[in-house]
């Protein structure tokens, strides 16, 4: 009973932070998050963190980061963004999310404190987690860069090891109009004479200058570190500079792409060294352990193959394309769609338009979020299909894909993670279960 008050005393604590800091405002820097850090007491941190950033596949690894040093005995602290389902994702310890009641508090003693400050959403958030690790104390942090890097709210903390897992066109409004640009924000989160990690295979010359520039310890995709196929099928090979493991079982988290994102993950480690050098029980543990929903995640759903994915640009969505081409074809396929404002709805489509006989389009609530007849109507404007419904509702969305397709078809749900997030909850709704873990394809 007591946890259910504090689920909705934090639910109406929630909407009034909305009220007065709505998610979708934006207004970086770091002096506000420097003063209110200070009122707190929570920088220095007090515990080593990663930081990782990156266009996509950030939230993978930041997960599979966590999952092999949660293996290695570490107690770990992990902050990320969006959530899903419930803003308590974000915060976790040990594996679980903060409670509703250690999140009241922490909001309450942040009102208290650094009230006066125009924080926004975000660095609200952030503050929470900083002010639940600084008080929890655990052996480890990993920190997922919201947007940006440079004048992101994570950046206040000065990382052990920074990793930028790729670079490419997203918020360009604030990060630039090219991926020169936008690698120069991202590379903020370096820091001088400590590990700079790159995953993207051909980076931008502004991600690469920056770490030169600072002194940073460079690795890149390909030089310093990477992967290959294992010896046993199946199984991958990582190559450090110095560390090597042989025959990896492949990560639990389904697309042939988090391979990629697993040799990061151990360059990371093998970068800083010594306590967080892994051994091989641990990354074993760790890779198959990692849980990552929404993430290329497949279930089933009478006979279909149901697959929820919160890419939301063109780049995720060429990869997704390409994940989607190592899969046998499906007679009939729906792509449920919805997107924001601020996105590329038709540079996103495109790439996925061979694997999509029907189109659900979904309204997504604003400010931020497309109507479905506005996003049809961009997507038109392109010379893209033509939807074959729309939907006010996620439920809705996901009865018009049951209504076109039979067993042995795909449903794939992707654009944002408010897309994801709406149809899985009327999908865990209806099958009345537990959530489901992700499963390999």
């Amino acid at each position: 009973m007591k946890a259910v008050r504090d689920d909705h005393g934090l639910k109406a604590a929630l909407r009034g932070l909305e009220i007065l800091a709505p998610p979708e405002r934006m207004d970086f820097g770091l002096e506000r998050m420097r003063e209110a850090a200070a009122r707190l007491g929570l920088l220095p941190l007090g515990v080593p963190a990663f930081v990782v950033g990156g266009t996509n596949g950030k939230g993978s690894v930041t997960a599979i980061l966590a999952a092999i040093l949660a293996a290695s005995g570490h107690r770990v602290g992990v902050y990320t963004s969006p959530h899903l389902h419930a803003y308590r994702e974000r915060i976790a310890l040990d594996g679980r999310p903060l409670s509703s009641r250690a999140v009241l508090e922490l909001l309450g003693e942040i009102r208290a404190r650094a009230g006066d400050l125009p924080l926004t959403y975000f660095e609200i958030t952030t503050l929470v987690a900083l002010a639940a690790f600084r008080r929890r104390a655990p052996d480890v942090v990993v920190l997922e860069v919201g947007l940006g890097g440079r004048l992101d709210a994570v950046n206040v903390v000065d990382a052990v090891a920074a990793a930028v897992v790729s670079v490419d066109l997203d918020h360009t409004e604030w990060l630039g109009p090219d991926r020169e640009s936008i690698g120069r924000e991202k590379a903020g989160i370096f820091r001088s004479g400590r590990p700079a990690l790159v995953g993207d295979p051909a980076p931008p010359a502004s991600l690469l200058d920056a770490a030169a520039c600072l002194g940073s310890d460079l690795w890149r995709r390909g030089e310093d570190f990477g992967h290959v196929p294992g010896r046993v099928s199946g199984c991958w090979s990582y190559r450090g500079r110095r560390l090597g493991f042989e025959d990896l079982p492949p990560p639990a988290l389904a697309g042939s792409f988090q391979t990629a994102n697993a040799a990061l993950a151990l360059a990371i480690l093998e970068s800083v060294g010594g306590r967080f050098l892994p051994e091989r029980r641990a990354v074993e543990a760790g890779l198959r352990a990692v849980r990552l929903p929404g993430r290329y995640e497949i279930v089933g759903d009478g006979g279909r193959r149901l697959v929820f994915d919160v890419a939301h640009n063109p780049a995720a969505a060429r990869v997704l394309a390409a994940e989607l081409d190592r899969e046998p074809a499906s007679e009939r396929s729906v792509l449920v769609l919805g997107m924001l404002a601020d996105k590329d709805p038709a540079g996103f489509v495109r790439p996925l338009v061979p694997h999509a006989r029907e189109l659900v389009l979904l309204s997504l609530p604003p400010p931020r979020g497309l109507e479905a007849r506005a996003l049809a109507a961009r997507l038109g404007e392109s010379g893209l299909p033509r939807p074959t419904a729309l939907a006010r509702r996620g439920g809705e969305a996901l009865d018009f894909a049951r209504a076109c397709t039979r067993s042995g078809d795909r449903v794939l749900v992707t654009g944002s993670f408010r897309t994801v997030a709406a149809v899985r909850e009327a999908y865990l709704r209806r099958a009345s279960t537990r959530l489901p873990e992700a499963r390999r394809a």
